[in-house]
C-alpha cells in the first residue's frame, strides 16, 4: 500500500479511532486456550468487522514490548527509531501538570510492596490504591526527604491508582537521563520503555549511569538515595500501618524508569494529517501524549463510563475530521493473568462503548478504526511483542481483495472474496491489510478511504 497519496482534502473524513488498551493476547487454558478476543462475545465489533478490512500492527518495531506511551506515539504516526525520544517520565509530568523545565528529571513510577531485602512482593501494592492514600503518602514524602545532595530536590505526584510522576531539579547542573531503571520489569534502549519478559529476580534495582558523564553519575545517585527514603519515610506510615490492619499490601516502595530530561517538541497532529484533531483520555500518559501533539480534549466520563465515552464521540465527531479514544481496562487484567475478566471487560466495551456508538452516530459516513497499543498476554502478565488486529471499517471501505486495498508487502494468502467475521487475532493476521506498522496505521487508512471515496478527484 503505497503512502504517496497527497493529505490536502482530509477535511472530508470522518474517523473514529479507537485505541483498545492492551487488548491483544494468547490463548490461554482458563478459556478453553482461546484469547479473550476470541472467546468474547462481541457481536457489535463482529458487525464492524464483517463490513469492513482488517490487518495487524506491529506498534512499535520487531522484538520490541513497548510501553504504552511509545506505542500509543507510533499509533499516531510518529515514529521514532532515528529520532530521539523524551521517556514516559516527561510525557506523564506534562500529562498531569508537574513543573517541569529542560535540565529537570522525570521519572514515571508505581507504588510497589517490598520486603527488608528489597525483594519485590507486587509491583503495584495490589493495584487498590485510593487517591486519599496516596496523597497522604506523597504530602509526607514531599515534605520529610532530604536528599544527600543538597542542591538536589524532587517532587512527587500521585497520578491514579499505583502511579506516580517523580520530578528532579538539580540547582547547578543539568541532570541527565542516561540512567537505568529501578524498575525491573522494564528496560530503556534510546529512551523508549520495553518490558523486559526475562526477569531473573525481582528486586529493586540500584539506578546506574548509562554514559561517563558527572552528570549522569550525580543523577543516578540521586535516583538511589531517593528510593531508599521513600522506604524508610513508608514502612510505617499511617497509612501503611492501615492498609496492613485491612490486610492490603503496604504501599512502602516507589519503582522508578523511564528517566527524562528535556521538553518534547514534535510536530502538531493537526497539521500532520491536516485535520481537526481531537482526543478522548483519561491517564496521564495519554494526557501528556494529547498535550505535546497538540489535540484538542473531549470532557466524557470517567474511566470506565465507557457509554458516555461513545455518545460523545458519536456526537462530537460532527465537529472534527478524527476523535481518538483511548479505552482502558484490558491491560490490566492483561497484567493479572486474568484471562475470563479481560474476556468480561471486552464484552462490557463491545456492548457498552462499540453498542452505544453504532446507535448514536449521525452520519453513516463516519469511518470507525479500532486497534490496541500493544499486546498484554495473560500468559505473560506483561506487555509482548506480538501484533495487535486492526480493524477499518465503514461503508464506503471495500471487502474484497482488490488493487486499491491490497497491501502488496503482505505475504498472506487471501481469498477473493475474503470478507472478516469477527475482530480477533487469528483474522487480523489473514487480513487484507497485512502486517504493517503504528507509525503507519492512519496513513494509510486515510488513503484507503481516500480511494473508495473518490476524494482525490
Amino acid at each position: 500500500m503505497s503512502n504517496s497519496l497527497s493529505l490536502k482534502n482530509n477535511n472530508l473524513l470522518k474517523i473514529v479511532y479507537v485505541i483498545l488498551d492492551g487488548i491483544g493476547d494468547l490463548p490461554h487454558k482458563s478459556i478453553d486456550n482461546l484469547t479473550p478476543l476470541e472467546a468474547s462475545n462481541t457481536p457489535n465489533l463482529d458487525y464492524l468487522a464483517k463490513n469492513g478490512i482488517m490487518g495487524q500492527v506491529i506498534t512499535v518495531g520487531k522484538g520490541i514490548a513497548p510501553q504504552s506511551d511509545i506505542a500509543v506515539f507510533n499509533m499516531l504516526g510518529y515514529n521514532f527509531k532515528n529520532a530521539p525520544y523524551v521517556g514516559r517520565g516527561v510525557v506523564e509530568s506534562i500529562g498531569c501538570g508537574i513543573d517541569f523545565k529542560d535540565g529537570d528529571l522525570a521519572l514515571r513510577g508505581n507504588f510497589a510492596t517490598v520486603d527488608e531485602n528489597q525483594q519485590i512482593l507486587d509491583r503495584r501494592a495490589g493495584r487498590f490504591i485510593t487517591n486519599e492514600e496516596a496523597q497522604s503518602l506523597c504530602k509526607t514524602l514531599n515534605s520529610e526527604i532530604s536528599l544527600k545532595d543538597s542542591d538536589a530536590s524532587v517532587v512527587v505526584m500521585p497520578t491514579i491508582a499505583h502511579r506516580v510522576t517523580i520530578r528532579f531539579r538539580h540547582n547547578k547542573i543539568k541532570l541527565s537521563n542516561q540512567i537505568t531503571n529501578t524498575d525491573p520489569a522494564y528496560d530503556k534502549v534510546n529512551g523508549m520503555g520495553i518490558a523486559k519478559t526475562d526477569i531473573p529476580e525481582m528486586k529493586v534495582l540500584k539506578s546506574v549511569p548509562q554514559d561517563d558523564d558527572i552528570s549522569s553519575k550525580i543523577s543516578s545517585d540521586i535516583v538511589n538515595d531517593f528510593t531508599n527514603q521513600v522506604y524508610l519515610l513508608s514502612e510505617d506510615h499511617p497509612v501503611n500501618k492501615a492498609r496492613k490492619e485491612r490486610k492490603l499490601n503496604p504501599m512502602n516502595c516507589i519503582l522508578a524508569r523511564d528517566a527524562g530530561n528535556a521538553i518534547p517538541n514534535y510536530d502538531p497532529i493537526q497539521e500532520k494529517y491536516n485535520m481537526k484533531v481531537a482526543c478522548i483520555v483519561d491517564m496521564p500518559v495519554e494526557i501528556g501524549i494529547s498535550k505535546i501533539l497538540g489535540m484538542e480534549p473531549i470532557e466524557a466520563g470517567r474511566i470506565n463510563d465507557y457509554i458516555t465515552k461513545a455518545k460523545v464521540t458519536a456526537k462530537e465527531i460532527e465537529n472534527y475530521n478524527l476523535i481518538y479514544v483511548h479505552i482502558k481496562g484490558p491491560d490490566e487484567f492483561g497484567h493479572d493473568g486474568d484471562a475470563l475478566g479481560k474476556k468480561e471487560n471486552i464484552e462490557k466495551i463491545d456492548k457498552d462503548f462499540f453498542g452505544t456508538l453504532l446507535k448514536e452516530l449521525k452520519d453513516s459516513n463516519v469511518v470507525i478504526v479500532v486497534s490496541g497499543d500493544h499486546s498484554t498476554p495473560c500468559v505473560k502478565k506483561s506487555h509482548s511483542d506480538d501484533p495487535v488486529p486492526l480493524l477499518v471499517s465503514g461503508k464506503s471501505i471495500k471487502t474484497n481483495d482488490d488493487d486499491d486495498n491490497n497491501n502488496n508487502n503482505n505475504d498472506n494468502d487471501h481469498n477473493n472474496n475474503y470478507n472478516p467475521q469477527r475482530f480477533t487475532e487469528s483474522f487480523a493476521k489473514t487480513g487484507l491489510i497485512g502486517t504493517i506498522n503504528g507509525f503507519e496505521v492512519l496513513t494509510q487508512t486515510i488513503n484507503i478511504l481516500k480511494r473508495t471515496n473518490n476524494l482525490l478527484k
